[in-house]
């Protein structure tokens, strides 16, 4: 079964990750390519990836001449997603396992990071 783990940020949390200490930066990315390397050897990582910062975002829906129409980042967003990884497990406990390991990555304050789990449907009998 096919997991996304989301993590997301609040609105200024890039520019908050921005101003943390270099050393805690430095242990923050050391932890995070640690945690992809060994999903990645035992199997169970299919994808992850780090986004750009949301004031890089639009968002695109179709306009009235069938052509895409663009706009920013609405202000009322209270929250970003930040980057996610993709696994593929045997169940949602082994997800939820990963998860609480990866909201445990190094950072500012002592809360972990909360960390979304979905199913990825893989077909039309996921839908009911």
């Amino acid at each position: 079964m096919k997991f996304m783990l989301m993590m997301s940020c609040p609105r200024d949390g890039y520019e908050q990750y921005m101003k943390w200490p270099k050393a805690l930066i430095e242990a923050n990315v050391v932890f995070m390519r640690e945690f992809a390397r060994k999903l990645k050897d035992s199997g169970e990582l299919v994808a992850a990836e780090g986004l750009a910062a949301p004031t890089q975002a639009t968002r695109v829906y179709l306009g009235r001449d069938r052509k895409p129409v663009t706009d920013g980042v609405f202000p009322e967003t209270k929250e970003f997603l930040a980057g996610w990884w993709i696994v593929d497990v045997d169940g949602a406990e082994r997800a939820h396992q990963i998860a609480a390991e990866a909201a445990h990555a190094p950072g500012q304050g002592d809360a972990p990071l909360a960390i979304e789990v979905r199913r990825v449907m893989q077909g039309h009998d996921d839908l009911g």
